[in-house]
């Protein structure tokens, strides 16, 4: 039963734009199926209104958040308390009051290695060469998890070289950077493949490389989740290679967050699964 005098724990997602997040689904099953008092919303936040926003969470009757584009970066200076992963990615996307101040953490390196944990069981067993497309934000996140995995190599395969190469700088030896040109020989010794680039989303341009170099116990993990089974998937899974799509990454991102904000950790289960699945399809973006 709810304390009338105590009030209801309250969070939300704070991007821009972010109507199309679908967090609030996520952390609405859990709060159904854990019986638990709480709300979580979207919040629409122009950059330029961010520290503002910030600043006001708890008047606003805010826990905490989570955090997407484009703010991820600008929060981490907000907060009080910054995790060492959220340090060492330069971004946070999960705030929570603790102690009275207010803290980060970035949840998208757990996300990322769950997944895999999850949809292609001891992926990491025989560590080895990883092959990342991208050197975003999300390309970080995955490359300091793989170094926690114990992969030795990890080549970076990005359009522009400047970007890559600031990757290369930040996590080490380990961390290599090539050009497309350079595809074709990073692929022949890669045991996991991940696409962190926008290619292949709904809307953007096909993700559009030869899959042939690769082993065939190679896994191929795509963090994009519209559609769920991308081109690179498609042509993965024609390959007769292991896939996993990246919607387990934001489901298993979530869980850190929701612990923080509503005092229970929700478990990732098939049912979750299924009802992003069944909205993402019928929704198609």
């Amino acid at each position: 039963m709810t304390d009338p005098a105590r009030p209801v724990p309250k969070a939300c997602i704070i991007g821009h734009p972010v109507a199309h997040s679908r967090s609030p689904m996520v952390h609405g099953f859990w709060l159904k199926e854990l019986d638990l008092p709480g709300d979580y919303t979207r919040e629409d936040v122009r950059p330029e209104n961010l520290a503002r926003f910030i600043a006001s969470l708890r008047e606003r009757g805010y826990v905490g958040a989570n955090v997407t584009v484009p703010h991820k970066e600008a929060v981490l200076g907000l907060a009080e308390v910054a995790s060492e992963t959220a340090r060492a990615m330069g971004a946070a996307n999960t705030l929570w009051f603790e102690n009275g101040l207010l803290h980060a953490d970035n949840t998208d390196v757990a996300g990322f290695l769950a997944n895999l944990d999850e949809r292609a069981p001891g992926w990491d067993r025989r560590g080895g060469t990883a092959t990342v497309l991208g050197a975003g934000g999300a390309a970080r996140a995955v490359v300091y998890g793989l170094l926690a995995r114990g992969f030795s190599t990890i080549h970076l395969v990005n359009r522009s070289r400047e970007r890559s190469l600031a990757l290369e700088a930040a996590f080490g030896p380990a961390v290599t950077s090539c050009g497309w040109e350079g595809l074709d020989r990073a692929l022949s010794e890669t045991n996991l493949l991940v696409n962190t680039t926008s290619l292949g989303m709904a809307g953007q341009p096909p993700l559009v490389i030869d899959l042939a170099p690769l082993p065939d116990t190679a896994v191929v993990h795509d963090i994009v989740y519209i559609p769920l089974t991308t081109g690179l998937l498609s042509a993965a899974r024609a390959r007769g290679l292991a896939t996993v799509d990246g919607l387990g990454m934001l489901l298993h991102q979530a869980v850190p967050g929701f612990a923080h904000w509503f005092g229970r950790m929700p478990s990732v289960t098939e049912d979750l699964r299924a009802i992003l699945v069944r909205d993402i399809e019928r929704a198609k973006v």
